[in-house]
């Protein structure tokens, strides 16, 4: 029982976040991005790792929810903006921005299967997938880490569904 709902669960879950996001205020969307980008980054922004960002603008889309924003660096904090010439733009599913923000994904993988589409200035580019590499989970607020890793583990049983299905069907008459 529980299999069936996790799996209708997420099979809707782009569904189920498109409507609310596409009816939130960008003020909303900005605080709390800000908030998890600067938690999530607080000791790279302290060691200056992300010094690379200052004056340059990343643009982050989440194509399956239609959420999508410009993250650049201000006085040492990541600041979110809602409508900026991005240098360089990340594309992804949710599934696939998890798996990477979880580590369970490499961001090379990704990009020559085509889930991670890059754009865009190419140096800033991989400044950022050199920083996607790098992150390191124990260095992870806890509950960030343990959310983002039981979210990547829901996302990796419905892709190994996914393929489970679609492995099942081959072969079939149309």
């Amino acid at each position: 029982m529980f299999v069936h709902v996790r799996h209708q669960l997420l099979k809707n879950a782009s569904r189920f976040l498109t409507l609310p996001l596409a009816f939130a205020p960008f003020s909303v969307k900005k605080s709390v991005l800000q908030q998890l980008l600067n938690w999530q980054f607080h000791h790279a922004l302290g060691e200056g790792e992300l010094d690379f960002l200052q004056g340059r603008c990343l643009g982050i889309e989440i194509t399956d929810i239609n959420l999508r924003w410009i993250t650049t660096l201000q006085a040492s904090r990541l600041v979110v903006l809602p409508d900026a010439e991005a240098d360089v733009w990340f594309r992804a599913e949710a599934s696939d921005l998890l798996l990477v923000a979880a580590c369970r994904a490499d961001p090379d993988t990704l990009f020559f299967q085509r889930r991670l589409v890059i754009e865009g200035d190419t140096e800033l580019g991989l400044e950022v997938k050199n920083l996607m590499d790098a992150l390191e989970p124990a260095a992870m607020p806890a509950p960030l880490r343990a959310g983002l890793q039981q979210l990547a583990a829901l996302a990796e049983a419905e892709m190994k569904q996914k393929a489970q299905d679609t492995a099942s069907r081959t072969g079939m008459p149309c």
